[in-house]
């Protein structure tokens, strides 16, 4: 069992950026030297950058609604780098960071948003599911595409991401009851980032969310969500583990959600500043960044370097939205089936009629 003792979490670099001992952990680490640790804070520097460009675009307008991954992005970027390409990732509504290191072209990351696109990106153009809006549904689909992998005699693995508030779903939990029962070869990665929109962690449960996993026979990680390393560590093992035929693993990453939980959300109303500003001395990012400058591995010139490439990126995400041709309304219907059928054809022709009203002519 790798169930870690209740309340405890895997750390290998602290909140003041020291490295700490992990035995167990650190030899899946052993490779990341200071280039590949640069890298990773690139990473999560860009995807708090998009972030933060995204919150922007909604607040002027220019997209519909974005939820936040502020203070996630070590529990994101760690784990996908821990991943094949081939892998298959099912996410939720916030995994924007682990879609950014899967490669996603960044209209299509959020073009969905501007009411642009039905689902978003091409699944299989980077082995990830679009964006599952339903609470924890996407836990079943990567449970179900992981027994395929079974049947296909492929190491390849799946990984379903999910935070706190999902785990009171049926779905997530009868995933887990099919995962444990046909040694599926998936990571359930929980980020518990401490509030299901509104609601305190601790309402939903007294103990640490990683200890419900043995009850389904399936071992745990519970790792500080805010540590790249651990986080990286923790889904190596799991991703092994899975590849080696030993079946599912569950890993609960610690975190916090520091923005809202989308932008219609005013997280002030049921937050306490106290515990924003407690958390925002763990920031994922700053404790990278200390342990680089302490190690002599990361100076004034490559932190600009670093900063300008993220300028690019959300200078790039923005022209990308505002070029964005108008859909057609009703281009909504095209891909509701793969072949037209008379009953789609009655509603697209009762929406037109619907349209016409407006402007006096057909579509």
């Amino acid at each position: 069992m790798l169930l870690t003792h209740s309340g405890e979490y895997v750390q290998l670099l602290t909140p003041r950026g020291e490295r700490v001992d992990a035995p167990g952990f650190d030899p899946w680490v052993a490779d990341i030297g200071s280039a590949e640790l640069r890298s990773l804070y690139e990473d999560m520097l860009i995807s708090r950058r998009l972030d933060t460009e995204a919150t922007a675009l909604q607040r002027q307008g220019e997209i519909g609604l974005w939820p936040p991954l502020l203070g996630q992005e070590a529990a994101q970027v760690g784990s996908a780098h821990a991943l094949r390409q081939s892998d298959f990732v099912f996410g939720s509504y916030r995994e924007n960071a682990v879609a950014y290191c899967r490669g996603v072209d960044l209209t299509t990351m959020i073009s969905v948003w501007r009411g642009n696109a039905n689902a978003g990106w091409n699944p299989y153009d980077i082995s990830m599911a679009a964006p599952a809006i339903i609470i924890g549904a996407q836990s079943l689909h990567a449970v179900g595409y992981a027994m395929g992998c079974n049947f296909d005699r492929s190491d390849d693995i799946s990984i379903a991401y999910f935070g706190d508030g999902a785990t009171s779903q049926g779905d997530v939990n009868e995933a887990m009851v099919f995962a444990a029962s046909f040694s599926a070869p998936v990571i359930f990665f929980c980020q518990n980032n401490h509030y299901a929109i509104s609601e305190p962690v601790g309402v939903q449960t007294t103990k640490p969310i990683a200890d419900r996993a043995p009850g389904f026979g399936i071992p745990s990680i519970r790792v500080d969500g805010n540590d790249v390393l651990a986080v990286f560590a923790a889904t190596a093992i799991a991703a092994d583990r899975a590849r080696s035929g030993n079946g599912p693993t569950y890993i609960e990453a610690v975190t916090y959600r520091m923005g809202p939980h989308t932008t219609s959300d005013d997280p002030t109303r049921y937050r306490p500043e106290a515990e924003l500003e407690e958390w925002r001395a763990k920031d994922p990012l700053d404790r990278v960044k200390r342990y680089l400058i302490n190690a002599g591995a990361l100076d004034d010139a490559q932190l600009q370097e670093i900063d300008d490439h993220a300028d690019e990126v959300a200078k790039d995400l923005r022209a990308a939205i505002r070029a964005l041709p108008e859909p057609d309304p009703l281009s909504f219907f095209d891909t509701v089936f793969a072949e037209p059928n008379a009953h789609l054809a009655r509603q697209r022709s009762q929406h037109a009629a619907y349209l016409a009203a407006f402007d006096g002519g057909e579509r």
